[in-house]
């Protein structure tokens, strides 16, 4: 894999994965840039171009063969190394996370669930127990997680994240809303804003 790859490529890797399963589950087993290009809403050049980044897996006249196809993608976004994550609290939207997202097929896999709340404390979730995040520390030097959710107030995460920083927790899921990054430019983050994207809908309705 040659070259820095650019952001709206990487963006759309997840998008190619996510359709070459469903078209797998269907029986298929190839498919041309321009049979993907209609059912992804993209330009058949476009398609090439994102592949070709990664060195090309089409065949001339023949198009993609999507089994491995989706391994090499899977490969290229980690899919095939499990991660150890950690989630830091688990109110109504930690808990949604940990029930509903399958991290196996995300490339990851959960070890951990922290609450600072004693009524949420010792709860089992998704088979997992939530532990206090008094045991944050101990946990994180035994375990060594290599990411965190972070399903917590903003006023809240700058403290917990200066502590998973010092513990070699570089990596970060952030629903927290506040920005890692600023005091921590080594740190790895995708932010994730549901009122932005709420936001964003409002905006296409508007500008119809």
């Amino acid at each position: 894999m040659g070259g820095i790859i650019s952001n709206s490529v990487i963006k759309r890797l997840p998008r190619y994965y996510r359709f070459l399963g469903e078209l797998k589950a269907s029986g298929m087993t190839k498919i041309s840039s321009r049979e993907l290009s209609e059912k992804m809403g993209l330009t058949a050049s476009q398609i090439r171009q994102d592949l070709n980044c990664f060195g090309g897996f089409g065949q001339q006249g023949y198009g993609y063969n999507i089994d491995i196809l989706q391994e090499e993608i899977a490969y290229i976004l980690g899919l095939d190394k499990p991660k150890s994550i950690i989630l830091i609290g688990v109110g109504n939207l930690g808990r949604a996370v940990t029930m509903h997202m399958n991290f196996e097929s995300k490339g990851f896999h959960l070890i951990g669930l922290f609450d600072s709340k004693e009524s949420i404390v010792g709860q089992i979730v998704k088979n997992q127990p939530v532990r206090s995040i008094d045991s944050l520390d101990e946990f994180c030097r035994e375990n060594m997680p290599k990411a965190a959710i972070l399903c917590i107030p903003k006023n809240a995460a700058e403290k917990i994240v200066n502590q998973l920083m010092k513990l070699g927790v570089k990596n970060f899921w952030n629903f927290s809303h506040y920005d890692i990054a600023v005091n921590n430019p080594e740190a790895k983050v995708e932010n994730v804003h549901l009122g932005d994207s709420l936001t964003r809908l409002s905006y296409k309705m508007t500008n119809k």
